[in-house]
């Protein structure tokens, strides 16, 4: 029999399965916040899609994840805002209302939208 090169034959196929989480938070602002103002939103003064109080805000899942941030019906730029997760008093929502630009008045809407994915994959391997 002559020399032959001898190798593995492997085939895999995998699968992956991706699952989001939409939660969306509202709040009507009490007062204006001038250029150059800081406005936190605690957990506790959220309120749900059901108009139920927030009790905690969600922790983001790393590196599938992300938030968004509507004032008054307007999607923001990311650097605006910081987002801590948790629950009231450690939970909140920070905008940095920009040097240059309006105030957020009283009885502006803001809506936090959080969207997680949750992944699953199997491999299935044949050799």
């Amino acid at each position: 029999m002559a020399l032959q090169l001898m190798k593995l034959f492997v085939s895999a196929t995998t699968e992956t399965e991706v699952t989001p989480t939409v939660d969306k938070f509202f709040y009507v602002t009490v007062a204006d916040t001038a250029p150059e103002g800081t406005l936190t939103i605690d957990a506790a003064d959220f309120f749900d899609d059901l108009g139920a109080e927030v009790v905690e805000l969600p922790e983001l899942i790393a590196n599938n994840s992300y938030y968004n941030l509507y004032i008054n019906g307007v999607l923001q730029m990311q650097d605006i805002s910081t987002y801590t997760p948790g629950a009231t008093g450690v939970g909140s929502l920070s905008i940095v209302v920009p040097t240059g630009t309006d105030s957020i008045v009283a009885e502006t809407p803001i809506v936090l939208e959080i969207a997680n994915f949750d992944t699953t994959s199997t491999t299935d391997i044949t050799t």
